[in-house]
């Protein structure tokens, strides 16, 4: 048991870009022309770990992008300013409708974890936050067509008790049986799986921050940076933040 323990910390400590992940927040309603808040973070959200940008952990993950995508489709990048435990960048809506918030990071080095039977991989990190304007809400832009993405179904503005309804998406197909694990904070966690449509629906019966996560292991090896890697470890999360 004790031995299981230690291993579990060392991984969050000395593993950041297995047992970590990166991913972006932002109020879930905006207003037209009013400046509207972006943060991005790292680290192990139930576990209460937040790493600190100016140290060695977050500072491999800072060659990230984060971009808005508009709701008639239009892409503008945001440029993040790093603070002590996150990333800020702001846009302006300039219409109503539903914004799509997307992180990207497929510039990570490669990382070799044969030491604990994982293998030498490359990680690429896609994260998505989704902002009402106008109480118009539609669906999130999927825009990864190089690994997954977690696309907002849901019609109506997330509420406590209410239902959130997604689709995992991995190189723009729909990806049946996929494990997706739900994060509150606590250690509290919950797995729930997609339909032949690619389609997740789980409940939200607390007024706190959800953060969902979704890997997958793409088995083609290949080199980045001059070093040679066995395969690409694709993680995709995304935030529901309800406790804000």
């Amino acid at each position: 048991m004790k031995k299981s323990i230690l291993l579990l910390l060392l991984l969050l400590v000395s593993a950041p870009s297995f047992a970590h992940f990166m991913w972006v927040e932002t109020s879930p309603v905006g207003k037209v022309s009013q400046k509207q808040e972006i943060k991005v973070f790292f680290g192990e959200y139930t576990y209460g770990v937040i790493e600190k940008v100016n140290e060695e952990a977050f500072g491999k993950m800072k060659n990230f992008t984060v971009w808005v995508v508009s709701p008639t489709g239009e892409k503008q990048k945001v440029q993040m300013q790093p603070g002590e435990t996150f990333y800020t960048g702001y846009f302006d809506p300039k219409v109503n409708g539903t914004y799509t918030v997307v992180l990207d990071n497929d510039a990570i080095d490669v990382i070799d974890y044969t030491q604990y039977d994982f293998g030498i991989f490359k990680t690429h990190y896609h994260s998505v936050a989704k902002v009402e304007v106008g109480n118009k809400p539609s669906e999130t832009a999927a825009i990864n067509p190089n690994g997954l993405t977690i696309v907002d179904l849901t019609k109506k503005e997330h509420k406590e008790k209410g239902e959130a309804i997604l689709k995992i998406l991995y190189k723009g197909q729909p990806v049946k049986d996929q494990e997706v694990t739900v994060f509150i904070s606590d250690l509290w966690s919950k797995k729930v799986y997609t339909d032949e449509k690619g389609e997740v629906k789980f409940s939200l019966p607390w007024k706190t921050k959800y953060i969902l996560e979704v890997t997958r292991k793409e088995e083609v090896p290949g080199k980045y940076n001059g070093k040679d890697y066995q395969f690409i470890w694709h993680c995709a999360t995304y935030a529901i933040p309800l406790g804000q």
